[in-house]
């Protein structure tokens, strides 16, 4: 009787798999988006909850998530999002978050979708925290910093880090903590806090040195590695973190590889190497550059070496004379007079040559370099040594007296 009963429903069952089976199929390959789309959101409205047929769901999830990124409809994903949240009480708490972290990283491949992003990460945690999911609140929550230093709101950032790191700490989760400490210690940085930075890295190597660490997270590592020493300037230590974040992030086929591939032109191009680059750049051909200046660490590079470029080029162009122009200078280096005048003066100050500026006929008047006279040196030696030798004989005889 309880055999009866059952089959039917087993039966039912069975038709609506197969035919989401194939709904699932139509939808993938249909030539149509907007068709298959809809044929994949009636597949995840499907009633059904039996065990095939929630997986068919996932993958019809999955497979939509994918068409409405490649339409760029960012809006339906997070709509998306808030429609699965019934069914996700259905399914193990791991394939949840595999879904959920899917479809945030679908939104953040499509363009321009920053503050999107912001919000739906801002939604999630809110649910996570209601429906008491730990594990995958922590995830976006790492997420949402990350948004928040891209967007530049460095406090709310490093006040969501802080309790996090603390949460995790007390899980020891190692895993975790080495993940936000790394977010953390980018913070810092880009706030203009650089031994913030360097604590956050410390940290995040020590956890990570405790456990294996994904190629992509220890790329990433390395990449905050080279950034700091290229805040101190070590350039050649900086191009080596570069390197390995390089090669970890190229075979990962990651976009990342590309800033590290700019850096490492960056450190050749500091170190006064400029040779090296074409070399480096026909032996990473098919790759993508983005134009340096759109980045704010080589930006911050490129400043400096832009002045040092300018001091260069202003000492090239008055060798030849003893009084010139400001305004013939200006013109020589395609300059405003006035930024001249004032980068000229900056170099008298810092004695990057001998000379001084006559403002009132906007001249520059340029010495010659005083040649050291070997004499004085040598005299200054001499009485030193015979003061030392009167010293000695003083001592002396004040022994003998007594």
């Amino acid at each position: 009787m309880s055999s009866c009963t059952r089959s039917p429903k087993m039966l039912r069952d069975l038709v609506i798999i197969l035919v989401d089976i194939r709904q699932v199929f139509v939808g993938f390959r249909s030539e149509n988006p907007s068709e298959a789309i809809s044929i994949l959101y009636r597949v995840i409205d499907n009633p059904s909850s039996s065990s095939e047929s929630l997986r068919i769901k996932e993958q019809a999830i999955t497979n939509l998530s994918d068409l409405l990124r490649q339409e760029s409809r960012a809006e339906e994903l997070r709509s998306l999002l808030t429609q699965l949240r019934p069914f996700f009480s259905l399914i193990p708490k791991a394939k949840t978050a595999k879904i959920v972290r899917g479809i945030i990283d679908a939104v953040a491949k499509i363009p321009n979708t920053s503050d999107l992003q912001i919000s739906l990460c801002k939604e999630m945690v809110a649910w996570t925290r209601a429906e008491k999911r730990t594990f995958l609140r922590q995830r976006v929550e790492a997420r949402l910093a990350a948004l928040l230093m891209e967007s530049k709101e460095y406090s709310e950032a490093l006040t969501l880090l802080s309790g996090l790191i603390k949460e995790v700490r007390r899980l020891d989760d190692k895993a975790s903590s080495c993940g936000h400490r790394f977010v953390g210690e980018q913070t810092p940085l880009f706030s203009e806090k650089p031994p913030k930075a360097k604590a956050a890295l410390t940290a995040a190597r020590t956890a990570a040195n405790a456990i294996y660490v994904p190629p992509a997270q220890q790329g990433t590592i390395d990449l905050q590695s080279g950034i700091l020493h290229a805040e101190e300037k070590d350039y050649k230590t900086a191009y080596s973190y570069f390197f390995e974040a390089f090669e970890a992030f190229n075979a990962l086929e990651e976009p990342r590889a590309v800033f590290s591939l700019k850096y490492m032109l960056l450190c050749k191009i500091m170190v006064s190497q400029a040779d090296d680059v074409a070399g480096i750049i026909s032996s990473k051909a098919g790759l993508q550059y983005a134009q340096l200046e759109e980045d704010p660490i080589v930006h911050r590079h490129l400043s400096s070496l832009y002045d040092t470029l300018l001091e260069q080029n202003l000492c090239r162009l008055i060798e030849p004379f003893s009084r010139v122009e400001i305004a013939h200078i200006a013109e020589l280096i395609e300059l405003p007079v006035d930024h001249v005048e004032k980068k000229l003066s900056q170099m008298i100050l810092d004695k990057k040559f001998a000379g001084t500026l006559d403002q009132g006929a906007g001249c520059l008047i340029i010495f010659e370099d005083p040649k050291t006279d070997a004499i004085y040196p040598a005299t200054l030696e001499t009485i030193s040594n015979i003061g030392k030798v009167v010293d000695s004989l003083y001592v002396r005889s004040a022994k003998i007296m007594a």
